[in-house]
């Protein structure tokens, strides 16, 4: 699986260490930052979700300091599900339910190993396909389009 990767300087240390990691069983595209000199989360959380959109990549993992600021941003790009995912429950059922393709963490909210177990959690698991969650899948979509 092909995985866009991205940070802010506060996501930087665990972003550097899901990326050496999942790089031995994927193809990881790091989209930066490289450092942890600030810069703006939106930037690299959009970066990661047009890879997504574009096709560029199947699926993305950003890292901000909470997570929350890189999933409101990743969802403002048309057709990116972007979830954000502190228990293996959702990390999972993120993709299982609703088709996620961006997994965004907290760097100042989950340790790295347990980041790793969610980044595993999420890549892992396959869209059920089930019509009850294709119904709401459309749904989402039909907000693309319109608004």
């Amino acid at each position: 699986m092909k995985i866009a990767i991205g940070a802010d300087h506060a996501g930087f240390p665990l972003k550097a260490f899901l990326a050496s990691i999942l790089g031995a069983d994927h193809e990881v595209v790091d989209l930066g930052t490289h450092s942890t000199d600030p810069v703006d989360y939106p930037d690299q959380a959009i970066a990661v979700a047009e890879a997504v959109q574009q096709g560029e990549t199947d699926r993305g993992i950003v890292v901000c300091g909470s997570g929350i600021g890189a999933a409101i941003a990743a969802n403002k790009v048309r057709g990116v599900r972007a979830a954000l995912a502190h228990d293996l429950y959702s990390a999972r059922q993120s993709v299982e339910h609703d088709d996620a393709n961006v997994l965004c963490l907290g760097g100042r909210v989950v340790e790295s190993d347990f980041a790793l177990e969610l980044a595993q959690a999420f890549l892992s698991a396959r869209f059920s396909g089930e019509e009850r969650h294709r119904r709401r899948l459309d749904k989402i979509a039909q907000l693309d389009k319109h608004r």
